[in-house]
């Protein structure tokens, strides 16, 4: 139990931990579809390759889809490459990290279901039995009135009467399995090679300050992201709570109260608390503020700059008297 949520915190500690996860879900969906999935070869020399075929390579484009498509990468890539450029440069370098990033996780789902298909050997002994040349195999039916090619087209459906207790199927079925499962597994060799040695060879031609700056700077696009989506849910919430309290104040009448005046009564108190709710807010109070700020967001963000934070502008009171002589200052 405790490993699980070792696992849980891992995948939920950052988008690209999270990005990760949901690729392996992938990857883990198209294994149980493809041991879930009820392969029938037509057994028709005009529609066993096409249909093979269809099998082999129409589910890994969906699950190439779907990988783009879940994978967060995805957004910010398209954000930072069609932005305007505002006050803020775009990072050619950035791009195509993301897009580096989104290619390599969505590519696993369908990897692994042309594996998983190549090592089972259903599919290939459905669309190449009828290239199989039957002379080295004994055995072949030669009462049934068929051409070879039609014959050899039944080799995949084991249940045909053609076959019932006889060699040659499931030799030509061993033989096609057998091609199958090599392509297979050197398909995941040549890959696995790949792999390690882009990772031994990459830091050799790579600056890994430069690298270091990219993943730097594709993580920061991140989490400004979804730092602005938070905060502008919470000012959403304000702003709402603000208006329907605000609906529902104007709704009553006009009323006075007398009340004996307490010695502790704050006068400031509501004076306070309208302050802060100005803060929650931001200062940002109208409709037409709201999109003022989404627009220049969109087309100008902030540049990279956050110097000024220290000298935030801040509002000084003055108390001046009739005659303009000041009473008091916060200057």
């Amino acid at each position: 139990m405790d490993r699980m949520k070792l696992v849980l915190q891992y995948f939920q500690s950052n988008s690209e931990s999270i990005s990760n996860g949901i690729c392996i879900i992938l990857a883990l969906v198209s294994v149980k579809l493809y041991t879930s999935f009820d392969f029938n070869c037509p057994c028709l020399p005009q529609y066993n390759k096409l249909y093979s075929l269809g099998v082999m390579i129409v589910p890994p484009i969906i699950l190439l889809f779907l990988g783009v498509l879940v994978n967060r990468h995805t957004g910010i890539m398209m954000d930072e490459w069609m932005r305007p450029i505002g006050k803020r440069s775009k990072n050619p370098a950035v791009v195509k990290y993301l897009f580096s990033a989104m290619v390599q996780r969505a590519l696993l789902a369908p990897m692994v279901w042309i594996l998983v298909t190549l090592l089972d050997g259903k599919i290939l002994i459905c669309a190449f039995s009828m290239s199989v040349d039957p002379s080295p195999f004994t055995g072949m039916p030669n009462n049934t009135g068929l051409d070879v090619i039609r014959l050899l087209a039944k080799v995949p459906c084991k249940e045909d009467v053609i076959f019932k207790n006889s060699s040659f199927r499931k030799a030509v079925s061993r033989y096609v399995r057998c091609y199958s499962q090599a392509i297979g597994w050197s398909i995941l060799l040549l890959l696995i090679f790949v792999g390690a040695m882009g990772r031994l060879i990459k830091p050799c031609f790579d600056n890994s300050a430069a690298s270091m700056q990219t993943r730097y700077w594709s993580n920061y696009m991140d989490v400004e992201q979804k730092l602005f989506d938070e905060t502008c849910a919470l000012h959403a919430r304000d702003f709402a709570r603000k208006c329907v309290v605000q609906f529902f104040e104007g709704m009553r009448d006009d009323s006075t109260l007398r009340l004996p005046h307490p010695p502790y009564f704050n006068y400031h108190r509501e004076e306070e608390e309208e302050e802060q709710e100005e803060e929650k807010l931001h200062g940002i109070t109208k409709q037409q503020q709201v999109d003022q700020l989404l627009d220049k967001w969109y087309y100008c963000k902030p540049e990279l700059d956050v110097t000024r934070m220290a000298h935030r502008p801040r509002v000084c009171i003055t108390w001046e008297d009739r005659n303009g002589r000041t009473l008091y200052s916060d200057v």
